[in-house]
């Protein structure tokens, strides 16, 4: 039985920066951002959206009445949590409407949760071969204002479908991982913004890939010329372009420029969002199917999902018949298309408004378009509504 991705949706909020702008303000060369960094304009998450209601709306595209009452599990990925205790797949059941014999679990393991939850959805559906799983990766990457970071910020959230004989993409069982104790990236129970160590985190990324990628081809035999393309996590687009070019040597030259015709697909919709930890490498995936020109039935794609702290996996899956029926129509385009640009002073003004701290406070939800959205906070209780 085949199992994987039968749906897939994604949903960002309807502000943006241009990159050019904030490496003007921070007295940047452009280019370091636009080629060094290989980021384009970056998404602005607004008090009025949070973990929670980005999953909400990217789910909102997949989801019918039947799913609604058949759906018994929800796995939400997030290292932008809003409880300490309480799960976000909780506040995602009652917002979506799915019935309540439903399991809702949390998982945290920085930016490669998503990855995790896909796998045990995969498991479980393996095990019940009539039902479905709802898996979102949803998240704010947030470093500060003037931060070495701040260039790869950005947010918003991969909806997934997992079912027995998936229209889009089956899962193989062919997943390689590790992990490592370092201190490359962190965010401690006290504070708002992450730390990082950015050089170091590059380098075990590109050292993660590249092991895995290495234990991949002795373990399965296979090489690289199994694959049509390789996607990543993303969070800034050079980065996965510089773990490619570890293994592109091991490809004649006709294969290697087809593999990197494939990446810049693979990268179209992440330098316009910017990063979004635990969806990152979905919104590749979902970039991939939306702009590659020559996918189909039967092709391999490699996946490597990284998770700072640090832990990653490198695991196939292989293209469907038809799989762009499956697809959300024009999701993208008309997320980029109706987002307002923000002045750098605009974007500070934003960032610095989001929903912080234990005091009652009303947010005014009436520029926020989205079906669902956060209006504030009253005895400690995050208030969602639906438009």
């Amino acid at each position: 039985m085949q199992v994987g991705i039968d749906q897939i949706s994604f949903f960002s909020p309807n502000y943006y920066i241009d990159m050019v702008d904030l490496a003007m303000a921070r007295e940047q060369d452009p280019n370091k951002y636009l080629i060094g960094i290989g980021q384009t304009q970056q998404a602005v998450i607004p008090p009025t959206q949070d973990a929670v209601t980005m999953a909400a709306n990217a789910a909102e595209s997949i989801l019918t009445d039947t799913d609604r009452e058949q759906l018994d599990l929800i796995i939400f990925a997030t290292e932008s949590g809003v409880d300490n205790s309480k799960s976000a797949a909780a506040y995602l059941q009652r917002l979506l409407g799915i019935q309540s014999y439903a399991r809702t679990i949390e998982i945290k393991q920085a930016c490669y949760a998503g990855t995790y939850g896909l796998m045990q959805a995969r498991d479980y559906v393996e095990l019940n071969p009539n039902k479905k799983v709802l898996v979102v990766a949803s998240d704010i990457a947030r470093y500060g204002l003037g931060t070495s970071g701040e260039v790869t910020q950005g947010g918003g959230a991969v909806a997934m479908l997992v079912t027995a004989n998936p229209r889009i993409m089956t899962l193989e069982r062919d997943n390689q991982f590790m992990t490592k104790e370092v201190m490359d990236f962190w965010r401690p129970v006290y504070a708002t913004e992450a730390r990082v160590d950015g050089k170091f985190s590059n380098d075990v990324y590109q050292s993660f890939f590249v092991e895995l990628w290495d234990r991949y081809r002795h373990i399965t035999g296979k090489d690289i010329n199994d694959f049509k393309a390789f996607v990543f996590h993303l969070p800034y687009t050079k980065l996965g372009l510089k773990g490619l070019r570890k293994i592109l040597p091991e490809a004649d030259e006709a294969k290697q420029s087809s593999l990197l015709e494939q990446f810049e697909a693979s990268r179209v919709d992440n330098k316009n969002i910017g990063n979004l930890y635990t969806g990152s490498l979905y919104l590749s995936l979902l970039s991939l199917l939306n702009h590659s020109h020559d996918l189909i039935a039967g092709d391999r794609i490699g996946l490597f999902s990284y998770g700072s702290g640090a832990e990653g996996e490198f695991y196939s899956g292989i293209i469907q018949e038809n799989y762009q029926e499956a697809l959300v129509t024009d999701q993208m385009e008309n997320i980029l298309s109706n987002r307002t640009k923000l002045s750098i002073l605009e974007y500070e003004t934003m960032f610095n408004s989001a929903l912080m701290g234990a005091d009652d406070r009303q947010l005014d939800g009436t520029k926020d378009p989205a079906k669902y959205i956060l209006t504030g906070l009253r005895e400690e209780r995050r208030q969602y509504e639906q438009h």
